[in-house]
């Protein structure tokens, strides 16, 4: 009894997914287990980790909406960002040792306003020592922090990691004797706290993220948000229903400029099966996949066109949806 009861899925078969407010100091995967419980989903998925010290938006997938996952971590990013200037720490953030400290040149608004344009559009970053990074398997963070390797050969690893991003909008928002408020948005891949330090080089005086907030990721943004305590509160309140009703479905993480595919009960089971699907449509790399009939429209999963033929990657359903 104790073999089978073992293998039996803990929690409700339920999809969604729900855009979480990230309180200051937790782990974006305590956040994820406290959201999977309330649900009391048995799948559960968060779409790129924000530091502890991090706040702000973290969209977490239920059930099968953990599918698409992959394709809110490869999303563009935004944030908001104070930097403070004059130091440099070992971390790039506030948690961090401060290395080196320099001082602040008097800063008028054109000043850094000519500084920023040189890291709009595509800039090079070499990632932080502190990040997810992997050396043979290891994140580099968890070497930095056992002194396995000296800052030197760290440095070095670091720099053959350097890749090319994407900074879409860089906004001043303020500033101050020792700190300026900024505003990115950005692709995939983007180092806050790097960009943050490249900054403070520029300016001379070096710079640290004393605060990092993230006001959206793909589709979703700041005014979806969630606090853990206002889920509390409804799962006290409502229950279970009234939590299920906060849910986004699942194709809301998909980009809305993939073509949408309608497709009639005898071709949703031909897809569902594995078996071809023709179309006279041009090869196109990502599609959406739409169960139709009856006004009724269900999404299927995601998918591609080759050779005039429907090829699926990712799929939602195991059987066909009711659809009259």
């Amino acid at each position: 009894m104790g073999r089978n009861s073992s293998r039996r899925k803990k929690g409700r078969d339920i999809s969604g997914i729900i855009v979480v407010n990230k309180p200051y100091g937790a782990s974006s995967n305590h956040v994820l287990q406290q959201v999977k419980t309330l649900f009391n989903a048995n799948k559960a998925g968060h779409t790129g980790a924000l530091d502890p010290l991090a706040t702000g938006l973290l969209p977490i997938c239920l059930g099968e909406a953990t599918k698409f996952s992959q394709l809110l971590l490869e999303s563009d990013k935004a944030y908001d960002t104070t930097a403070t200037l004059g130091e440099i720490r070992s971390t790039g953030d506030a948690e961090g040792e401060v290395l080196k400290q320099a001082p602040i040149p008097v800063l008028a608004e054109d000043d850094i306003e000519e500084i920023l344009t040189k890291f709009r559009g595509n800039v090079e970053q070499v990632p932080p020592m502190f990040s997810a990074l992997k050396l043979d398997g290891k994140p580099l963070y968890k070497l930095a922090r056992k002194g396995v390797m000296s800052d030197e050969e760290m440095r070095a690893v670091a720099e053959k990691k350097r890749r090319t991003i994407q900074i879409n909008s860089l906004v001043l928002n303020e500033f101050g004797t020792d700190t300026i408020q900024l505003s990115v948005q950005c692709s995939k891949g983007t180092y806050i706290r790097t960009l943050v330090e490249d900054i403070g080089e520029a300016i001379g005086s070096g710079a640290y993220v004393s605060r990092l907030h993230r006001t959206q990721s793909g589709p979703y943004h700041a005014e979806q948000m969630v606090t853990l305590e206002e889920l509390e509160r409804i799962a006290e309140e409502g229950g279970q229903a009234a939590l299920d009703a906060l849910l986004l479905p699942a194709y809301t993480a998909l980009p809305e400029s993939w073509p949408k595919i309608e497709l009639n009960e005898a071709d949703a089971t031909k897809i569902l099966h594995g078996q071809a699907v023709s179309t006279g449509l041009k090869d196109t790399p990502s599609v959406q996949l739409w169960a139709v009939g009856s006004g009724v429209s269900e999404l299927l999963g995601i998918g591609r066109i080759k050779n005039k033929g429907i090829r699926p990657q990712r799929l939602l359903q195991e059987r066909i949806p009711k659809l009259d």
